[in-house]
């Protein structure tokens, strides 16, 4: 796979792109928001009552994500074609690709799992003032006790998020548009990110931002933020890597 330079400019012009496939059809981008929304209502929900558990479902979430994307990056491929992008079709675009997405499904799946444990050990070694109530989740995670809960809790999200980030940011795309196997997808995709460090990181930097910005009130922001990614994650793949060729004809 050959691999394009990226500006620090590109993010903005995959936001702007996205926002463009995503007014083209609102019905298909509004069924996936919608989806986000939830996993973020029952992110908050596992917070408020079994806090110890979020990193677990953190994660959970961060593996949904990218697929339940594939139904954008279905919608800006046929857009980007010149086709018009209907629901339905979204729904059914994984089903000649299901060996490979099986595959990549179980890789992020070990990463789940390692990042789920790695959380409760977390909160079992540096958690200072006992589990915090229902009432009172952030007052007892913010404690000045916890300082050290905070700072490690932090680290190992993110060194785990930086994980799942990189071998997905072009994986799943590449899958629909290529039919690459999953492991060849998944290391194009953090040779991406290698290869473009910064820009990754302020691709990533603005995800957090915007999807952060779209939990307030209620989540409900995701409803437009969510798809609008989706369909930027997708330009960012085709600015990432060159054209396939086309195979000669016999």
């Amino acid at each position: 796979m050959v691999l394009r330079p990226l500006g620090l400019g590109a993010p903005l012009r995959w936001l702007t792109l996205g926002l463009r496939d995503l007014a083209r059809a609102p019905a298909v981008g509004l069924f996936y928001g919608a989806g986000f929304w939830l996993m973020a209502a029952v992110l908050g929900w596992v917070f408020r009552t079994q806090p110890e558990y979020t990193m677990s479902l953190a994660s959970g979430c961060l593996l949904l994500g990218p697929f339940l994307a594939l139904g954008l990056y279905d919608a800006s491929r046929r857009h980007e074609a010149g086709q018009a992008a209907h629901l339905g079709q979204s729904l059914v675009c994984w089903r000649s690709h299901m060996g490979s997405m099986g595959m990549l499904v179980l890789v992020l799946i070990v990463l789940e799992l390692l990042w789920g444990r790695a959380s409760l050990v977390v909160f079992a070694v540096f958690f200072n003032t006992g589990l915090p109530s229902t009432t009172g989740v952030m007052q007892a995670v913010f404690n000045p006790e916890n300082w050290e809960f905070v700072a490690v809790y932090t680290l190992v999200g993110g060194v785990f998020a930086a994980l799942v980030f990189a071998s997905t940011v072009v994986s799943i795309p590449m899958i629909l548009d290529r039919d690459t196997d999953a492991m060849t997808a998944a290391i194009t995709s953090m040779r991406v990110v290698v290869e473009n460090p910064g820009v990754m990181l302020w691709w990533g930097a603005l995800i957090t931002l915007l999807v952060g910005l779209s939990l307030w009130p209620w989540g409900a922001g995701l409803l437009v933020t969510g798809p609008l990614l989706g369909h930027a994650s997708w330009h960012a793949y085709r600015a990432a890597l060159e054209p396939q060729e086309p195979v000669p004809s016999e």
